[in-house]
């Protein structure tokens, strides 16, 4: 019955982990090499991501340097960045793209503070998921003959706790990212 508990617990800390990356794509006006990440570059005909072919750094707070180690890359990692979401237009001067991140209205400010919701309320909804998933192993086990009708009402309680205090760290997390928003 512990190895119900125990992973459920690492699924739901893979959740809030999943949604710490996730939140670390959101161009919130600073610059920041994660948002990045999710970018792929075709190659030779293979997916690579930017950071892979190419030295990415922050020289100043609103500004992204890529600087590729293949200088022929220079233009594919450029239409990338123009086919992506992130909303930049990339300068190129022949050695090096520059990101300028502009500083964030009020309204792109609250439509990023409705992502993050959004975002959280998905996270949530995984947790939820995970919970049932674990409730219904602890049914079977009970259907089975393994536990009591008591030893599943406290297993479901305990349940239900854990979910509580992960969905609260979810709060937190979302409450968290959404003051460092408002604040720029």
């Amino acid at each position: 019955m512990e190895s119900v508990f125990t992973s459920a617990s690492e699924k739901m800390e893979k959740t809030i982990n999943v949604l710490r990356s996730d939140f670390k794509t959101i161009r919130a006006g600073r610059a920041n090499a994660a948002v990045l990440d999710r970018i792929q570059v075709d190659y030779y005909g293979v997916p690579t991501a930017i950071n892979q072919m190419a030295a990415v750094s922050v020289p100043e707070p609103a500004l992204l340097t890529i600087q590729p180690w293949d200088a022929s890359a220079l233009k594919l990692i450029e239409k990338a960045i123009l086919a992506s979401d992130i909303g930049i237009n990339p300068q190129n001067d022949g050695k090096v793209i520059r990101l300028a991140f502009p500083s964030l209205t009020e309204d792109r400010r609250k439509e990023l503070c409705r992502d993050i919701k959004k975002m959280g309320e998905d996270s949530k909804v995984a947790i939820r998921s995970i919970r049932r998933d674990a409730i219904e192993k602890l049914k079977a086990m009970k259907k089975a003959g393994e536990i009591t009708e008591d030893d599943l009402k406290q297993a479901e309680k305990r349940m239900q706790d854990i979910t509580d205090k992960f969905i609260a760290r979810i709060d937190e997390e979302c409450a968290i990212k959404e003051k460092e928003i408002m604040a720029i």
